[in-house]
C-alpha cells in the first residue's frame, strides 16, 4: 500500500477526533436587547453572559424574513423565502431541498444529528415521517404542539423549556465515536396568542422579577404609533398590542413573563454546558445561540415581529468555539444573517456548502477576519398573512433603510407593486422616527435603494 493511500485512510480514521461537536439553540422570538451579555441590566442571563466571554457576538445580525416558519426554513436551507418558497407553517421542504439542507450534509458526512424542539414548519400530520427520518435523535413538536409550554402528554408535566433541556442532556451524553450535530429549538419565549396568560414560565421562575418594575422600550410611547402608515396601525400587531400592553400593569405583567421565559432558557443553556464540560465534550464543541426573528415588546404601539422595523428583524447571535485556546471576547459590527449558519456550521465541519445556500460562512470572523467583500446590507421580505400583517419588502445597509410596504394581493406581491415606501437613515435616526422617502437632497440615495431591491429581488430567485 503506497504511503498516500495510508495517510488518507489515516486521515478518514481520524477526522472525527478533530471536527467538533454542533450545537445550535435556537430561540422563538427572542429580541437583540433582551440579554445581559448585550447591555441588559433587568435581565438575569448568567450562563449565557459567562459564554459570551469566550465567544464572538454579532452586534448586527438580522434575519431575512421576521416570522418563525420562514426563518426556520432559512435557517436549514440557507437560502431567502423567495429561493427555497416555503412562506406557510404547512408547507415542507422537498426532498431535493432537503438533501441540501445542513444537517442532511452533516449526517452524510458521518455526524450523529439531533432535533429537539419546536419545528415551526411542516405542521400538517404527513409531514411528520419526513421529519423524523432526518435525523438520528428526533423530538421534534409541530408549531401548534410546539406553542403550548405545558406539554399534556408529559407525566412529569415539565415546562417544555425544561423538557427541551432534559431531551438536550439525553442526547450529549450518548457516547460514539461520532461527532455530533444537535439542534434545540425552544418554544420559549413565543406566546401563545389568545389564551389567559400568554408568555406562562416555568414555575421555577414564578416569582423572579416580582418586585422589579421592568423597563419598557424606548418606543413604547403612543406617541409613536401615530407615525406609522395607517394600514399597520390596523394590522394584527396592533390587536396583539391591546392584549399585552394596552395598560401600564399588563404591560409590566407581559415584560415579566417575558423575562422569566428568557432566564428559562438561560438555566438550560447552563445545563448542557456543564454537561458538555462534565464528559469531557467541551473541548471538541462549537456553541451557536440564536433567535428566529426580533419581537416588538410594545415598540411603536405594536406587538410582535413581521415588519422591517429594527426590533423585529435584529436578533442575537452568539458563536463560542468552546476548542479556542486564546478565547478573548470578539464583538463584530459586520451585517450578518440567518441565512449564514448554515454554511458556518458546513465550514465548522469542514464540509462543502453546497452552490444552493446563499448564505456566507461566518467562520473568518471567528479567526479575528474580515472578509474584503463582505455584504454592506440586505434584502428584506415578508409576506405571509397579508390580509391583516401588510407585507413588505426592502434593503436594510449599514446607514439607509428602505421599505417598499406592497399591495397586499397575490399579483401585488409577485411583482412588487408599491403601496408606499419610506426611507429611514440610521446613522441619524437609529429609533427610526423620521420617514426621510421625500427629503429632495436624498432622492439620489431613494434611486439607488429601489435599484438594489429589484436587483437584489432577482438575484436571490
Amino acid at each position: 500500500m503506497n504511503t498516500l493511500l495510508l495517510f488518507a485512510l489515516f486521515l478518514s480514521s481520524h477526522a472525527d477526533q478533530v471536527r467538533p461537536n454542533l450545537v445550535l439553540i435556537h430561540v422563538d422570538d427572542l429580541r437583540h436587547d433582551t440579554l445581559g451579555y448585550l447591555g441588559n441590566s433587568t435581565v438575569q442571563t448568567p450562563h449565557l453572559d459567562n459564554l459570551a466571554r469566550r465567544a464572538t457576538s454579532f452586534t448586527n445580525s438580522f434575519v431575512t424574513t421576521s416570522i418563525c416558519g420562514v426563518s426556520r426554513a432559512t435557517l436549514l436551507t440557507g437560502q431567502w423565502q423567495r429561493h427555497h418558497k416555503c412562506g406557510g407553517f404547512g408547507q415542507n421542504l422537498s426532498e431535493d431541498q432537503w438533501r441540501n439542507t445542513y444537517p442532511e450534509l452533516l449526517r452524510l458526512a458521518g455526524y450523529r444529528t439531533g432535533f429537539i424542539g419546536k419545528i415551526g414548519i411542516a405542521d400538517k400530520p404527513e409531514h411528520k415521517a419526513m421529519w423524523e427520518k432526518r435525523w438520528d435523535y428526533y423530538r421534534g413538536l409541530p408549531g401548534q404542539a410546539g406553542d403550548q409550554f405545558i406539554d399534556p402528554n408529559d407525566p412529569q408535566k415539565r415546562h417544555k423549556t425544561q423538557l427541551f433541556g432534559d431531551q438536550a442532556l439525553e442526547f450529549i451524553s450518548v457516547r460514539e465515536p461520532r461527532p455530533f450535530a444537535l439542534q434545540i429549538s425552544f418554544n420559549a419565549v413565543h406566546a401563545r396568542d389568545g389564551k389567559p396568560r400568554e408568555f406562562t414560565p416555568d414555575p421555577r421562575e414564578e416569582t423572579l422579577y416580582k418586585d422589579t418594575v421592568m423597563p419598557v422600550p424606548p418606543l413604547a410611547n403612543e406617541a409613536y404609533f401615530g407615525l406609522l402608515p395607517p394600514f399597520v396601525q390596523e394590522s394584527e400587531a396592533r390587536r396583539r398590542w391591546q392584549a399585552r400592553y394596552s395598560n401600564p400593569e399588563l404591560n409590566q405583567a407581559t415584560l415579566k413573563d417575558y423575562y422569566r421565559l428568557i432566564t428559562g432558557v438561560d438555566r438550560e443553556v447552563g445545563r448542557m454546558v456543564a454537561e458538555l464540560q462534565k464528559l469531557d465534550l467541551a473541548k471538541n464543541t462549537v456553541i451557536v445561540f440564536t433567535s428566529d426573528n426580533g419581537f416588538a415588546l410594545g415598540d411603536r404601539g405594536l406587538a410582535d415581529k413581521w415588519f422591517m422595523y429594527e426590533e423585529s428583524i435584529r436578533v442575537p447571535l452568539l458563536i463560542a468555539d468552546l476548542r479556542d485556546r486564546d478565547p478573548g471576547r470578539c464583538r463584530v459590527e459586520s451585517i450578518v444573517l440567518n441565512a449564514d449558519i448554515a454554511p458556518t456550521l458546513l465550514d465548522l465541519a469542514s464540509v462543502k456548502a453546497p452552490q444552493t445556500m446563499q448564505g456566507r460562512s461566518l467562520v473568518p470572523f471567528l479567526r479575528r477576519y474580515i472578509p474584503m467583500d463582505w455584504r454592506y446590507g440586505f434584502f428584506y421580505e415578508h409576506h405571509a398573512g397579508s390580509k391583516n400583517i401588510p407585507p413588505s419588502e426592502g434593503v436594510r445597509s449599514e446607514r439607509y433603510k428602505y421599505i417598499r410596504w406592497l399591495e397586499p394581493t397575490p399579483e401585488g406581491i409577485r411583482n412588487g407593486q408599491a403601496r408606499m415606501e419610506q426611507l429611514y437613515d440610521l446613522e441619524n435616526d437609529p429609533l427610526e422616527l423620521k420617514d426621510v422617502f421625500k427629503d429632495p437632497k436624498l432622492a439620489q440615495i431613494v434611486e439607488q435603494s429601489r435599484k438594489v431591491w429589484q436587483s437584489l429581488r432577482k438575484e436571490l430567485e
